[in-house]
């Protein structure tokens, strides 16, 4: 089983229930089957606007190749004109959602050139990642070496002309926030990586352990924001976090937001607006705080 991203009985009941705790009924779709619909958006939900003045920019669908020939999808928004920073964005564990697209696009308008990818090109090949698509049994057949052979792919496409020169950050939600973490002691070249409710505990592969394991490794800065009411993430491990960064001496932020529940920039982002305006404020600093001038 070396290098899966596992994806267990305990895990499939974590994320039911962060499913149930963000507000949608118990019901037979709690059920830990294959059939679960586990994700940590809802498909109407949309990114809540970032601050600031916005510019012209334009995205635009993709098809990257890894190195190993694997096809997938991305999705790439560039503004006019452009910053010093881009990033690559990590989706959940739906890939690249509508959601990804336009969150995206949000960063572009601010002046952020940014990479949405998908995770399924193995296995979904490259089908649509909307509302109906079947994502658990690909989910289950993710794999770190794979998923890192996709995102240096991704990294080199953003990394292409004056690329090569800005400052490159990750940006992952949920699961893609734990992959966050990962990346953060992988060797990419990042100037930071940014993790929105990261789960902790879960073990993503053999060779790293969780994302709480993997932080110990860390060498880049690390931007994490967790919601206090989220039952997934209890505070003992964001605490656990915190201080894996300190001993690694890593650059951090780490920050909770009381009362918010997991998923509070999005499907909670007109409830919890505060929160999501702050947390885009605390992103576009963190950017601006690792970008050279």
């Amino acid at each position: 089983m070396a290098g899966r991203l596992l994806n267990t009985r305990a895990d499939l009941e974590e994320t039911a229930a962060l499913r149930y705790h963000v507000g949608r009924p118990p019901s037979a779709s709690l059920v830990l089957t294959q059939e679960v619909l586990l994700m940590c958006y809802d498909d109407n939900a949309r990114p809540p606007l970032p601050p600031g003045q916005t510019r012209p920019a334009a995205g635009a669908d993709l098809v990257l190749t890894a190195a190993d020939g694997n096809r997938f999808n991305a999705y790439l928004a560039c503004p006019t004109p452009p910053s010093g920073a881009q990033l690559l964005i990590y989706p959940d564990i739906r890939g690249l959602h509508q959601f990804y697209k336009e969150l995206a696009l949000r960063f572009a308008e601010i002046g952020v050139a940014a990479l949405a990818m998908d995770y399924f090109g193995r296995t979904a090949g490259l089908t649509s990642r909307a509302d109906g698509f079947e994502y658990l049994p690909h989910v289950q057949q993710m794999t770190l070496p794979t998923l890192q052979a996709d995102t240096r792919a991704a990294l080199a496409h953003l990394r292409q002309g004056q690329g090569a020169a800005r400052a490159t950050f990750i940006l992952g939600f949920c699961r893609g926030g734990s992959l966050s973490l990962v990346a953060a002691g992988q060797g990419y070249g990042l100037a930071g990586v940014i993790a929105f409710y990261a789960g902790l505990s879960r073990k993503l592969d053999d060779s790293v352990g969780s994302a709480l394991d993997a932080s110990a490794h860390a060498h880049t800065p690390v931007l994490g924001l967790f919601g206090g009411a989220d039952q997934g993430i209890p505070p003992e491990q964001v605490a656990a976090l915190q201080a894996n960064l300190a001993q690694v001496g890593v650059e951090h932020d780490i920050v909770t937001y009381p009362g918010a529940p997991h998923s509070f920039f999005d499907r909670s982002a007109a409830q919890y607006a505060a929160e999501s305006a702050d947390a885009w404020r605390r992103v576009l600093a963190f950017i601006g705080a690792h970008t050279p001038a």
